[in-house]
């Protein structure tokens, strides 16, 4: 526990000055600053393993102002590695506003990575497709999103002095150029503008029906107020979801988790293929 920060990991009247004290514990311990950050989603653990190997692997108890993730599939640590000159944090697992979080909570991942030095960002997440040619265990580069949460990470005070004001231009929030160097090593990648919902429920068939008459390609319960928070702090963002479901009333099997994570498993390795040679061209 750092000194002079809360119990409670819900306890962030600066959430600022709270992350960058986890990016000094985590910095202290992994004795060196980071480039980039890599936050993986639901059942994506096969992906850490095919980016390479860890030197080391830190318990997010340890940083402070990390809860224990409570849905399957997300572990509660941070590794970290070299992946071709880049020194890269892997986060293996993330928390939800749905576990009972604040905003600040949900990203706090992201601004104690960015903290830690970090000026690109990779959000992976686990999604429902909506486009009716998206396939189980297609990967797809997320070219925008709809924040569909109604919160974002952004409100309450302004942030302290020494960063951007509130009011961040999300014109770009998915870095073209990082989505240009994932499609020069897999050209068949496809792009879509990905729903972010507050969940934990799946959608219902005619709130797909609606997402995609809003433009939604795919659905799910993360990644967008994380993307808003790092391109709030001048990071490049880039966006995977992994298809692992037709969305509601797009098939006829019933939505289940174990099924998400199932579909996660199976393709994760291929996207920790690309992340490995994306990784030293950032």
């Amino acid at each position: 526990m750092i000194s002079g920060m809360s119990d409670d990991p819900e306890y962030h009247p600066d959430p600022y000055s709270r992350a960058a004290a986890s990016a000094t514990r985590l910095t202290q311990l992994a004795g060196t600053s980071f480039d980039a950050a890599v936050v993986l989603g639901s059942g994506w653990l096969a992906a850490a393993d095919a980016i390479g190997t860890a030197d080391g692997e830190v318990p997010l108890a340890d940083l402070g102002g990390f809860p224990a993730p409570t849905t399957a599939g997300h572990g509660g640590a941070v590794r970290y590695l070299n992946a071709g000159g880049q020194r890269v944090l892997l986060f293996l697992g993330r928390v939800h506003m749905y576990e009972g979080h604040e905003p600040a909570t949900v990203v706090h991942g992201v601004r104690t990575a960015i903290a830690a030095g970090c000026r690109t960002v990779i959000l992976t997440n686990a999604a429902g497709g909506i486009r009716a040619d998206y396939t189980v265990g297609q990967p797809v580069l997320v070219s925008d999103h709809l924040n569909l949460t109604g919160r974002s990470p952004l409100w309450g005070p302004q942030p302290p002095a020494g960063y951007p004001g509130r009011f961040a231009d999300l014109t770009a929030v998915y870095s073209p150029r990082l989505r240009e160097v994932a499609r020069s090593l897999d050209p068949a990648l496809a792009e879509g503008v990905y729903a972010a919902l507050p969940g934990p429920h799946y959608e219902t068939p005619a709130e797909i029906r609606m997402l995609r008459g809003l433009g939604a390609d795919l659905v799910g319960m993360s990644t967008a107020l994380e993307a808003i928070a790092a391109r709030h702090l001048g990071a490049e963002v880039l966006g995977i979801s992994l298809v692992t479901n037709a969305a509601a009333g797009l098939s006829e099997e019933l939505l289940d988790h174990a099924d998400v994570l199932a579909a996660a498993k199976s393709s994760a390795e291929r996207v920790g293929s690309l992340l490995s040679q994306l990784l030293p061209r950032i």
